[in-house]
């Protein structure tokens, strides 16, 4: 008598849909076992990802660790112990990293995986997925939401964000801070003569300049209309002093196209007090502006 198991047709189908779906997924489902000395493999693997290709699957079957190494290096003890925890918790292990693929570009991963207790370490069941776009969209978009649209420049909430981070520096550390603030004389006068687009392409000029003009670790932020931020760490007002006044007139020279006339900026300037807050220094430096306005504009003013 045959000993032959016969399949039914269904059966086969099912299997046959199955194959072909874990092929397609963008990702990897997955067995890691983790033995009680720590060592772990890939019992199972299945899906069409470039990070294991048919001869590594093989060798992750018996050694984790040729994926393991991998793992970005900041990543890999935050994954380690996300590992660690889930194992000793029984807990789902849920974790985003960063990963090479087998063609050595960097790819952002997340895993998900229930834990199995097994007589000797622990088996998990998971699914791993490739998330690269999703994290380079997130990255967008929090670009935009730091950006002004115009110049290309942070936004007030952007810069008031750094404000604060370097104030808190300045007070803990005792070091020098100063902050500029630089407005376009007469701006309306141009967009309504020249229009708003002239008018828009005279600020976005003015951003680049005053961009290539500062240092790496200044901050040049665009504050809305004609009005523009720049933060200038570990510099006291004597040193900030210069770099606005070459600032306003590299501006006051350049050519921006127009017409007629020039484009000039008032700049006000104020360096900040250890324990100052952030609104009392933005009211010493918006004191030291409107000072350069009423003193004839297109000048550079300061308050102690």
């Amino acid at each position: 008598m045959s000993s032959n198991v016969i399949v039914p047709d269904e059966t086969k189908e099912s299997f046959g849909q199955l194959r072909r779906m874990t092929q397609r997924i963008p990702g990897t489902i997955f067995q890691l076992y983790r033995s009680p000395c720590g060592g772990m493999r890939f019992p199972y693997l299945a899906g069409e990802f470039s990070l294991m290709r048919g001869a590594e699957r093989r060798r992750l079957r018996l050694d984790a660790r040729h994926v393991l190494d991998r793992i970005d290096t900041e990543d890999f003890p935050r994954v380690m112990t996300a590992i660690e925890r889930s194992a000793k918790s029984g807990h789902t292990l849920s974790i985003q990293f960063r990963l090479l693929d087998a063609d050595g570009e960097t790819r952002w991963m997340a895993a998900r995986a229930q834990p199995e207790a097994m007589k000797k370490g622990t088996l998990w069941h998971g699914l791993m997925l490739d998330i690269s776009e999703q994290v380079a969209y997130q990255a967008h978009l929090q670009a935009l939401s730091d950006t002004d649209e115009l110049t290309g420049l942070a936004n007030r909430r952007k810069f008031m964000t750094r404000l604060d981070e370097e104030i808190a520096r300045s007070n803990r550390h005792a070091t020098p801070l100063s902050l500029v603030l630089l407005d376009l004389d007469h701006f309306k006068r141009i967009n309504d003569t020249w229009g708003h687009l002239q008018g828009d392409q005279v600020l976005a000029e003015l951003a680049a300049l005053s961009l290539d003009s500062l240092r790496e670790d200044d901050v040049i932020a665009r504050l809305g209309g004609e009005e523009f931020a720049l933060l200038l760490p570990l510099t006291p007002l004597v040193c900030c002093e210069p770099l606005a006044e070459r600032l306003r007139r590299l501006i006051a020279e350049h050519d921006f196209r127009l017409p007629q006339g020039r484009v000039t900026v008032s700049v006000g300037i104020a360096e900040h007090r250890v324990g100052e807050s952030r609104e009392t220094l933005i009211e010493r430096a918006d004191q030291s502006l409107y000072a350069a306005k009423r003193n004839g504009r297109n000048r550079v003013e300061s308050v102690t």
